[in-house]
């Protein structure tokens, strides 16, 4: 799974980054521990109709995806990731799969690898190295995802918050060199496929998942870093400096 990773670009860069013509106006701080229900960017492309063209927005969302029918919004903490081999299988994501999909940007992501050492002496429970993996070049790793949103039936029509916007990233087998340390990864869309991905008329889901590719091996790195990320109150740049490994 993917339960961590970390986003510093700010709206300006993944505007030029995504050639976005519509940001949210709410700016997030860089986030070197973003966790599950945090607000994360997104990039989405929006269909055109009589009065108004289509057009690719950067919008603000809750990572955990929250389906339109779903009674209780807790239940996007237990949605962050979606499992690419069933998307089109699972009421949860086929409909998003049609018609809403997305791309989340991030510097990288984090997994973590058991160790052979104990963290506490007879404890039995095995010392976890993290690993920030990422492009070795610092370009955005753009991870493909889903979005949904949630209408909360306790508020009014013209309450702010009246709709919730979430989203869950896509997951699929690792490729060999980072399978070592954990058998799953984010599936990551590259930049030659993001129009196609985003475009609201590909409405087929069988087809948009025939787009998506595991990473190549070696296109990505595996970077030992210090075990403070393993505190979600941590953050700051200095979570993704590469550490000697325990």
């Amino acid at each position: 799974m993917c339960g961590r990773y970390a986003a510093s670009r700010d709206t300006a860069t993944l505007v030029a980054e995504f050639e976005v013509s519509k940001a949210s106006g709410k700016e997030l701080a860089p986030d070197y521990n973003v966790a599950p229900t945090k607000e994360v960017y997104a990039v989405v492309d929006r269909a055109g109709d009589d009065k108004e063209p289509g057009f690719r927005e950067l919008a603000v969302v809750k990572w955990g995806l929250v389906p339109s029918w779903a009674k209780d919004p807790k239940i996007g903490s237990k949605m962050i990731n979606a499992r690419s081999e069933t998307l089109t299988q699972k009421a949860s994501f086929r409909r998003a799969l049609a018609k809403r999909r997305c791309l989340l940007p991030a510097d990288g992501f984090f997994e973590w690898y058991e160790t052979d050492q104990s963290a506490t002496a007879g404890s039995g429970k095995p010392v976890k190295q993290p690993f920030f993996i990422h492009p070795p070049d610092g370009s955005v790793l753009a991870m493909a995802g889903l979005f949904e949103y949630w209408r909360n039936p306790e508020k009014a029509d013209d309450d702010p918050d009246l709709w919730l916007w979430t989203a869950t990233v896509i997951t699929t087998t690792a490729p060999d060199d980072l399978g070592r340390i954990h058998d799953r990864a984010p599936m990551i869309v590259p930049a030659h496929k993001w129009n196609d991905w985003l475009d609201p008329l590909q409405q087929d889901g069988a087809q948009a998942v025939g787009l998506l590719e595991p990473a190549a091996p070696g296109w990505l790195v595996a970077d030992p870093v210090s075990t403070r990320v393993n505190n979600v109150r941590n953050n700051g740049p200095e979570l993704v400096v590469p550490t000697p490994a325990a």
